[in-house]
This record gives structure tokens, C-alpha cells and sequence, in this order.
């Protein structure tokens, strides 16, 4: 287990704040944010490339914050791979493995078991400058693995991947995840957390905003920074009033004139009110059916997506809806034009503040 307590670290203008984090040993984090939120400066404190202001850092138990970075059985890979481009990719398998005096024998048959395992066996004798982004990233992963790690620390791994890319890296770090090694990997994007991540955080201006897994993360964002990180577009201010006639269903206040009918089970007062934009059903009229909630709107905007179209409309407050092709060509969809739109009560979520 990766324990990290109360790290921080100033540098001019820029501060860590106090970081509180728990790694499971075998279990795959993905830490969120921006450029220029934290994210890779953690990452190198962990490591062992900076020293922190406050805090410590252990893994199974042992501190390892003064550590040499050596001595901390963590490997990190960084975003442009740091590979030795005047080697070849054997020499830079072996590269940490020849630092401990290992066996020339010892050494062979671990880069040879690694290239395999990373699909690059052919290339072993091949200079590293003259390989693609991908098979630099197997060479950085492999050398990072020769040096058996218990945790593996990966900055922004598909920054630089195409789409067939990706898929393939995403296979092969579930592989190394499921040899029981830790992973914490920074990233923007929230789709990659969406297919790898056991637990997820996100950080904003050096500050944890949020931690847990997947689903309590981007189902139940505790403010309006994270919604919006995690792609909820969908998210109002909002008074929670007491339950409807003893029923489960309560009204969440969003303006003068507008209530949401929700399920919540928290006290009354104020807070958001956050709704996923495909929870959202457009139609031409308004719909019977279990949706509690339903208001006619105008299109003021239209957005052509990969999956689709992203619709903004105003029904006294302004609610993205996401459709498909085929459901935008059926009603006619077009700026100005009067529309539905419904949900039901248990798509969306309340959060004090």
C-alpha cells in the first residue's frame, strides 16, 4: 500500500496543498486534473525527483520520503518516455539492471521476458531514437518493470497515442495491474479513467478536490468544479425543499419559477443539483411515462458531437441534452424550435454545500 500524508510543496506562485492518499496494494488510481494542477508534481514527490515542504510518504509501511530514489521500489514513466535515444532498446531495458551489478546471464533473461511480455522482442537490437511513440512507451515501461516495482507511477501514458495505440496500452496496463502492482497514473482525460480506474481522485490548483471510485466520483461530484471536469454539464443551484406528501420524491428549487423533482435522502438547504446530459430525453411532446420531470423548452444552440449532437436548451434554466444522429433528423431539431425535455426523479443528484 502507497500512503501519502499531508504532502505538500511551494514553488513561487504554485502550491501542493496538503495531499491525503491511499493506493491499495494491486488497485489501479487515476489522479485528474489540468495542466498546471499538481498532478506531476505529485507524481515526482512520490518518486522521489522532489522533495517535499511537509508530509510523508510510505509504501507497506515503510517511510520513504528521504529515501534515495533508487531505494523506493517505485518506477515512473514520463509523459515523453526519457528513454536513452543513442541506445539500443536491449541497452535500455538493461540500463537500471546493469546499476546493481546483476549477472550479465540474469540480465539477458530478464530483458528478453520483459520485451516479450511487451511485444517488442524484435526490436531489441534496434536503436531507440528510430521507433515510434508506442514502442517508446514499452521500452520506458519495460526498463521501469526490470526494476520489479511495487507501485508504478505513470504521467499522462497516452498523451501521444493514436486510437489503436491506446486500446493496445490499455490491454497491456491492465496486464502489469494484474500482476499485483499498483498503479497511480495522472491524466485529463476522464474516459481513460472510466476504462482502468479501481479508484479515481481529481485536483485542481494544487488542491484534492475528490477520491473514490469511478462511479462516487462522476455520479455524486461534490462541487461544481468536479461536474464539469467529469463532463456533468448539467448543474444548478438549488434549494432542497422536504418530502412530497410522504412520498420518496422531494423538489429541489432551481429559480423562482423552476422546481426539479428528485430522490434524495439529505437535509434540506442548499446546494447543486447535477444531471448527466444523455439522462436527458428530447421529444416533441411532453412525454407520459415514469419521467417526473418534464418542460417544454427553445433550442439556442446545436453542437455536432462524434456520437451525435449536443443540444442547449432554455426552460427557464439552460439544460444540455445529448441525441443521437437519427433521433436530431426525426424532430427536425433547429435553433428556436419548441421542444421537451424529461427525466426522472432518480437521474439526478444533490449535493450540499
Amino acid at each position: 500500500m502507497l500512503n501519502i500524508e499531508s504532502i505538500s510543496k511551494s514553488f513561487g506562485k504554485f502550491e501542493l496543498k496538503p495531499v491525503q492518499l491511499k493506493i491499495e496494494s494491486g488497485e489501479y488510481f487515476i489522479l485528474l486534473g489540468a495542466s498546471g494542477s499538481g498532478k506531476t508534481v505529485l507524481l515526482e514527490i512520490i518518486a522521489g525527483l522532489i522533495h517535499p515542504d511537509t508530509g510523508t510518504i510510505s509504501i507497506d509501511g515503510q517511510e520513504i520520503t528521504n529515501i534515495k530514489i533508487q531505494n523506493r521500489k517505485i518506477g515512473l514513466v514520463f509523459q515523453d518516455h526519457a528513454i536513452f535515444p543513442h541506445l539500443s532498446v536491449y541497452d535500455n531495458i538493461a540500463y537500471p539492471l546493469k546499476s546493481t551489478g546483476a549477472k550479465k546471464s540474469e540480465i539477458k533473461l530478464t530483458v528478453e521476458e520483459l520485451a516479450g511480455e511487451m511485444n517488442i522482442l524484435p526490436l531489441l537490437r534496434r536503436k531507440a531514437i528510430n521507433l515510434s511513440g508506442g514502442e517508446k512507451q514499452r521500452i520506458a515501461l519495460a526498463r521501469v518493470l526490470a526494476m520489479n516495482p511495487k507501485c508504478l507511477l505513470l504521467d499522462e501514458p497516452f498523451a501521444s497515442l493514436d486510437v489503436q495505440l491506446k486500446s493496445e496500452l490499455r490491454t497491456l496496463l491492465r496486464q502489469i495491474n494484474g500482476r499485483g502492482i499498483s498503479i497511480l497514473h495522472v491524466t485529463h482525460d476522464y474516459e481513460e479513467a472510466l476504462s482502468l480506474a479501481d479508484k479515481v481522485a481529481v485536483i485542481n490548483d494544487g488542491q484534492l478536490l475528490q477520491s473514490g471510485t469511478p462511479e462516487e466520483v462522476f455520479r455524486y461530484p461534490k462541487n461544481r468544479f468536479v461536474a464539469n471536469f467529469v463532463g456533468v454539464k448539467n448543474f444548478f443551484r438549488a434549494d432542497l425543499l422536504d418530502f412530497i406528501d410522504k412520498s420518496e420524491e422531494r423538489l429541489a428549487r432551481v429559480s423562482d419559477t423552476l422546481s426539479f423533482t428528485l430522490i434524495s435522502n439529505q437535509s434540506s438547504g442548499n446546494g447543486y443539483v447535477f444531471l448527466r446530459s444523455k439522462s436527458v430525453i428530447l421529444s416533441e411532446d411532453s412525454m407520459k411515462s415514469s419521467a417526473s420531470n418534464s418542460f417544454q423548452g427553445k433550442v439556442i444552440q446545436i453542437e455536432k458531437t462524434p456520437k451525435g449532437y449536443e443540444v442547449l436548451l432554455d426552460i427557464g434554466v439552460k439544460i444540455f441534452v445529448t441525441i443521437t444522429e437519427r433521433s436530431y433528423h426525426r424532430l427536425s431539431v433547429a435553433v428556436d424550435r419548441l421542444l421537451w425535455v424529461s427525466f426522472k426523479a432518480s437521474a439526478l443528484r444533490f449535493q450540499k454545500t
